[in-house]
């Protein structure tokens, strides 16, 4: 019986980096910086602070494309060990 763990490790890291790569824009159609998104916006001062929910559903959409993938790799890995 083989692992599914690569195989689960490999779609969850697959669908983190969709969720990354669409992530939403801002009003300027820049995307906010990676440490920006993974602090959820928590360290922004000023003005930037209207940027927090921004932050908060770019780190939504990436998590909900982690987990998208990693459960799309526990259905591949069982359908392949299936057979």
């Amino acid at each position: 019986m083989r692992s599914t763990a690569p195989l689960v490790g490999l779609f969850a890291i697959a669908g983190g980096a969709i969720g990354f790569f669409l992530r939403p824009t801002d009003i300027l159609g820049q995307q906010l910086p990676l440490s920006m998104v993974l602090s959820r916006g928590a360290n922004l001062q000023g003005l930037d602070r209207l940027l927090i929910p921004l932050a908060q559903r770019s780190f939504n959409e990436m998590a909900a494309g982690l987990l998208i993938g990693a459960v799309l790799g526990v259905v591949v890995a069982a359908l392949g060990t299936r057979r």
